[in-house]
C-alpha cells in the first residue's frame, strides 16, 4: 500500500500553507512521543487521500513549533484543528475514530 506522508509544517510555512490556503485545512498538532498522536496519524492519512483535491492536510510538531501551539490554545495533543478561510472551523482534541473526522470535515465542506 502507498503510503502518503502528510507534509510538515514549520511555524514560518504555516501562514502561506494554512491560513493562506484557497481550500480548507486540516492540521495534525502533534509530538513524536504522543501514543494517542501515533493512532490519529494513519487515520488522518487516510483522510487526505479521501479528501484529496478538495481539503489540505498537514501535520505540525507542537515540540518543534510551540509558538503556533500557543497561538492556537492547544493543550493537550493530538489536536485536529480544520481551517476555513484563515480561520479555526472546527477541533477535534483527542483520539477518535475516522467518522468523528470526516463528520468535521464535512460540516466545513458544506458551509
Amino acid at each position: 500500500m502507498e503510503t502518503k506522508t502528510l507534509p510538515h509544517l514549520t511555524s514560518a510555512e504555516f501562514e502561506k500553507e494554512i491560513i493562506k490556503s484557497q481550500m480548507p485545512a486540516v492540521v495534525d498538532f502533534y509530538a513524536d512521543w504522543c501514543g494517542p498522536c501515533r493512532m490519529v496519524s494513519p487515520i488522518i492519512e487516510q483522510l487526505s487521500k479521501e479528501y484529496d483535491g478538495r481539503v489540505k492536510f498537514a501535520k505540525l510538531n507542537t515540540d518543534e513549533n510551540p509558538d503556533i501551539a500557543m497561538k492556537y490554545g492547544i493543550m493537550s495533543i493530538p489536536t485536529i484543528m480544520v481551517f476555513k478561510n484563515g480561520q479555526v472551523a472546527s477541533t477535534v482534541i483527542g483520539a477518535g475514530p475516522a467518522s468523528m473526522y470526516k463528520q468535521k470535515i464535512d460540516a466545513v465542506l458544506k458551509g
